[in-house]
């Protein structure tokens, strides 16, 4: 009852939140960023989308995790450890409070250099104006629909991602380079 799901108008600002938040990041872990990318709903120009901030950081095999963990709790992340999420199984929060949420919160998904599918899923919906509106009729219904269940919330989305990356892989091939 605490975090329900809260989908907001797409907002210019979020753009900038991740620029700073990623800055902060990068500064504070320094070598360890091979690649940084603002992912899920807040990063698709004119969503409609929950005001969370999906951040995708990779890093080299190499990193020392520990250290990572405690740099990112000095920038007020707390971890999460993912067994079910790709290497290293590393997830990071900011912005829930006892009282609900911050005036913003960050998911910060920690993987190694890889092909990723939230980077195709973004281009695609940024690039395929169609598809980016029945996604946005689609989490409306569903927030609707599971208001305080963000597990059932997520889960009901799957297909949709699913099928709209396999394309995104088809158009832009199948490694992914970041869009100028």
């Amino acid at each position: 009852q605490l975090f329900p799901i809260t989908l907001k108008e797409f907002n210019e600002h979020w753009q900038g939140w991740y620029d700073e938040i990623a800055e902060k990041i990068k500064a504070k872990v320094q070598g360890n960023v091979l690649r940084m990318n603002h992912i899920g709903s807040t990063a698709i120009h004119g969503l409609t989308a929950k005001p969370t901030i999906d951040i995708l950081l990779e890093i080299d095999h190499s990193t020392e995790l520990n250290e990572l963990k405690e740099d990112l709790f000095e920038l007020g992340f707390r971890y999460h450890h993912q067994p079910s999420n790709p290497p290293p199984h590393m997830m990071f929060t900011k912005g829930y409070t006892l009282k609900g949420y911050d005036a913003r919160v960050y998911h910060l998904h920690v993987r190694y250099l890889g092909d990723w599918d939230e980077l195709y899923f973004k281009d695609y919906l940024n690039d395929e104006a169609k598809v980016r509106e029945a996604y946005q009729r689609l989490k409306i219904e569903l927030a609707r629909m599971f208001q305080f269940d963000r597990e059932r919330y997520t889960d009901a989305k799957t297909d949709f991602i699913s099928e709209a990356t396999r394309k995104a892989r088809l158009k832009y091939g199948y490694m992914y380079k970041p869009k100028d």
